[in-house]
């Protein structure tokens, strides 16, 4: 008698007629894109934008992508200001020209 409920649990348990639900593809994010993210959300203060950008990959991808996004913006300033990209960081971060 039991063995009889217990298959007939499987069979109610298993319905195959049903369709799969289909969800959505999860959208992936490059390092790059994440970084950006990142660094907006802390030069607006944004704690919400940069919570979710360290979700979207690792945290070393996040340092990586943080580092190109700052020697890229480094150079850019470095070119449009005419000085170079050791004169510029320094003085981004308050450090006396070397």
């Amino acid at each position: 008698m039991f063995s009889r409920l217990r298959g007939l649990r499987k069979l109610l348990a298993h319905r195959p007629d049903e369709a799969p639900v289909a969800r959505p593809p999860v959208r992936q994010h490059n390092i790059f894109e994440a970084a950006a993210v990142y660094v907006s959300g802390c030069a607006e203060d944004d704690q919400e934008q940069v919570d979710e950008a360290v979700t979207w990959v690792s945290p070393e991808a996040l340092s990586f992508g943080v580092s190109e996004l700052a020697c890229r913006a480094v150079i850019a300033l470095a070119r449009e200001r005419d000085e170079s990209p050791q004169t510029v960081a320094r003085s981004l971060l308050g450090l006396p020209a070397a």
